[in-house]
């Protein structure tokens, strides 16, 4: 088992603070994304991603991709992207 040095909230506040930056799918599609309390809310599609899948994700960076968490979150490619972001990951994982 991986034990991380951050916390689950910790990596949302950084993933909040990039509202609005340009990210890139492992396909190297484009996207921003809007966050409204607990939710994210990615341009390329119109459903949400709780904050929850992105703490599930959490447990198993690093990730290789967006298959590995697709069962077990919704919008694996964007979480996938923004949590592998250096700018999100910086030196954690």
């Amino acid at each position: 088992m991986i034990v991380h040095q951050f916390s689950a909230d910790e990596i949302w506040l950084r993933i909040c603070a990039m509202e609005g930056e340009e990210f890139e799918t492992k396909t190297g599609k484009p996207f921003t994304f809007e966050i409204s309390g607990n939710t994210f809310h990615p341009s390329r599609t119109k459903y949400n991603i709780a904050k929850a899948d992105f703490q599930k994700a959490l447990n198993l960076v690093p990730i290789e991709g967006p298959g590995v968490i697709s069962n077990l979150v919704r919008g694996s490619a964007y979480i996938c992207a923004v949590l592998h972001d250096r700018r999100v990951r910086r030196q954690d994982w």
